[in-house]
């Protein structure tokens, strides 16, 4: 990294919140040689990321960005599949951050990204699924602990488009999942290898009751 690439982005908000939680941010000309070594997954509706330390989303934003351009090139002839697609796109978007500013602007940031590119009138139903989706997929928490500040284990939701407008949820313990990473990743194959059981399971929702 050269002097005059690193001046170029502010990486700390303060000197104190770096001595006291490490936090530096990720530059964007970093995020995109990352995103650019994982193109093809980055550019999959459906395959799931997970930023442990996901500040306020420098790498999922432009991220769910690639996600949304694919649902729009591929669907974006029927609203109704490009709203599904770009839903699921944003379901597979996922993080924990420990600060809790961080956390919050990380969900705002990527609802806004979500309608800067879908474009949704923004008291339709969609727009509330997607904050519901973020709230359950942005964990304010302890990515070491697995814990959230109260204690209690982070649960994760498995999100899954089963066509015609219908999704499939089901939640899982993060601190459990992680025992997995050996297989192939976290949420990877669990439909034929269910070596986990989730901690809830619900019925198939539409984007509407998501919304509720």
């Amino acid at each position: 990294m050269t002097d005059e690439r690193a001046a170029a982005e502010n990486i700390i908000r303060s000197p104190q919140r770096v001595a006291d939680h490490g936090e530096v941010l990720t530059p964007s000309w970093l995020v995109d040689d990352m995103l650019e070594l994982v193109q093809a997954e980055a550019e999959r509706i459906d395959s799931r990321f997970l930023e442990p330390a996901c500040g306020s989303g420098n790498f999922l934003v432009p991220l769910l960005r690639k996600k949304l351009q694919s649902a729009r090139r591929k669907y974006g002839a029927s609203e109704f599949e490009l709203n599904n697609y770009s839903l699921l796109a944003l379901m597979c978007i996922y993080g924990v951050e420990l600060l809790a500013d961080n956390a919050e602007e990380c969900r705002q940031n990527l609802l806004r990204a979500f309608a800067d590119e879908i474009r949704p009138d923004m008291e339709s139903p969609i727009v509330r699924a997607a904050h519901s989706v973020v709230r359950s997929n942005i964990v304010q928490g302890d990515a070491l602990t697995f814990c959230v500040p109260s204690g209690e284990p982070i649960v994760f939701p498995e999100w899954a488009y089963l066509g015609q407008g219908r999704f499939q949820r089901r939640d899982f313990r993060y601190d459990v999942l992680t025992q997995r990473s050996s297989l192939g990743g976290i949420f990877d194959l669990l439909e034929t290898h269910e070596i986990f059981s989730a901690v809830r399971e619900y019925a198939p929702m539409t984007i509407q009751e998501i919304a509720q």
